[in-house]
């Protein structure tokens, strides 16, 4: 956890950011800012070495790249711990949530690349075929900035800086201040793997830092964060027209089936809305029960919660990872208790030094309370009674956000007809939360879960200018539609017109 401090606390002014545990409070140490100077020359340093990268073929930066498997496989305990320190979060977590996808994610994008980077011959229709030949090439952009959170600050740190290394950009990172150091470890795994100290760097602060990285020289914005600062993002690329990912909040959406499997719904409602503490953009936080299931729903849900182990480092659900989160969940939990809601488990901070939370369940919520319509973030399990089916689609989709969502259902055609009809970026069957797990699937969100997609078999593509380049097939002196124009020009072009798109028979070998 990362507290500001309000004044410069060295003699040379610059302004530091102090580290405490969220476990149980004591000093981590502290992290220098970096200033707009430094931010501005790690990007001239990456520039630079940018080009020597791009000139090395895909298959060499996957190479190396590569390595950085045995490097994380080899220091998993470090990271482990170090993720650990500055997030509290159980070892299975930070082994599940870090360590696994960060081996799987470089694994893959690594045997991709060569494919997917390499110039692509694209086939064209019509009369334009017998004369021309199409090449796409895929340019690197040049110098990539990432901004990264705090939830799961090593592997959302790690993924998007592999996808742009590969495609042949370099990189500048600025990991959260609230888990600076997690996510400089991934620039260090890096540079064990043999990439080039200037090719993909670290820089560190708060928002002020990150306004920098985004006002600097790049050439792209990869950004992981709350929909405030994904505005404020946006709204500074376009002045420069830089393009930009935003992957941004959620309110995702569960719904329990009257057929479902309530045992499976019910243990996938605990741990889905609280694993990593609730601190997940797809953590499950409303859940539309059909009212003919639900009092054996809540029952199931509740035994699972009450049994859950927190207030150590050795139990289920860890603390928050940052203390303003405390109180968010606290406000809403109040303003739901207001207007309404009943607290079955938990509901209160814990009592300690730390900043862990009460596994929490709460029903008879409704869209009028802020926990079902703003991103709580914490380990919070609400469940709203709905009538139908039809009606939980309709709740489910009567939100600002649009990240993931999910249906619980025996029947799978269902699950198929519910999800279509959500407004999600992605929905699971019988599942959460794992969609961004699946390199294979493009993820991102609508509405204000964000613009555009990370992961997904385009990925890579994203980090590249997909540069089309069209080549002559034979050598002439002119095009037959250049200058000087006469009679003979219009004829040739009516002749196309009538007998190559008039012509039924013509026109579909010309499609």
């Amino acid at each position: 956890m990362a507290i500001v401090q309000p004044q410069p606390t060295a003699e040379d002014g610059r302004r530091r950011i102090r580290l405490d545990s969220p476990v149980d409070r004591h000093h981590l140490g502290d992290l220098e800012i970096s200033t707009k100077a430094e931010v501005d020359a790690a990007v001239e340093r990456a520039r630079k070495a940018q080009q020597d990268w791009a000139a090395r073929p895909v298959a060499e930066r996957a190479r190396i790249l590569r390595n950085a498997v045995d490097v994380l496989v080899r220091r998993r305990d470090e990271i482990v711990d170090q993720v650990r320190a500055e997030t509290g979060k159980p070892r299975v977590e930070a082994l599940a949530i870090e360590i696994v996808p960060a081996c799987d994610f470089v694994n893959f994008w690594c045997k991709r690349a060569t494919k997917d980077l390499r110039d692509e011959k694209r086939r064209l229709h019509g009369y334009l075929a017998p004369m021309k030949k199409l090449r796409i090439r895929y340019q690197p952009l040049g110098v990539i900035g990432v901004i990264t959170p705090w939830n799961a600050p090593f592997v959302l740190s790690l993924n998007p800086v592999v996808q742009a290394l590969l495609a042949g950009n370099s990189v500048v990172l600025k990991p959260s201040e609230v888990t600076p150091r997690s996510g400089e470890l991934a620039v260090k795994v890096l540079h064990e793997a043999g990439v080039p100290e200037d090719v993909v760097q670290v820089v560190h602060g708060d928002g002020e830092t990150g306004a920098a990285l985004v006002d600097g020289d790049v050439d792209k914005i990869s950004f992981t964060g709350s929909v405030t600062t994904g505005r404020s993002i946006a709204s500074a690329c376009a002045k420069k027209l830089t393009p930009y990912t935003l992957e941004l909040g959620g309110k995702d959406a569960m719904i329990v089936c009257a057929d479902a499997d309530l045992e499976r719904a019910a243990a996938g409602a605990a741990y889905l809305s609280m694993f990593n503490t609730g601190q997940v953009c797809l953590s499950v936080e409303r859940i539309y029960v059909v009212e003919s299931v639900a009092e054996e729903f809540i029952r199931l849900l509740r035994e699972k919660v009450i049994d859950l182990r927190y207030g150590s480092e050795d139990g289920d659900v860890g603390p928050l990872f940052f203390d303003r989160q405390v109180d968010v969940v606290s406000r809403h939990l109040e303003d739901a208790k207001k207007k309404g809601a009943q607290v079955l488990v938990g509901g209160s901070p814990a009592d300690g030094e730390g900043l862990f939370f009460q596994p929490t369940v709460v029903v008879d919520a409704n869209h009028e309370m802020e926990l079902m319509t703003e991103e709580t973030f914490g380990p919070v399990a609400t469940v709203m009674r709905v009538r139908d089916e039809e009606e939980a689609v309709r709740m489910a989709n009567d939100c600002q956000y649009g990240l993931g969502g999910s249906v619980f259902t025996q029947d799978k055609a269902k699950a198929e007809r519910i999800a279509g009809r959500l407004n999600t970026g992605s929905v699971v069957h019988n599942d959460a939360a794992v969609i961004y797990g699946v390199p294979e699937a493009p993820f991102g969100g609508r509405k204000n879960s964000g613009v555009g997609q990370v992961n997904g078999l385009q990925s890579l593509r994203g980090f590249t200018h997909p540069q089309p380049i069209l080549l002559s097939r034979f050598s002439s002196k002119k095009e037959s539609i250049w200058y000087p124009y006469n009679a003979d020009t219009i004829r040739n072009l009516d002749g196309l017109i009538r007998y190559g798109f008039g012509n039924k028979l013509l026109r579909k070998l010309l499609s």
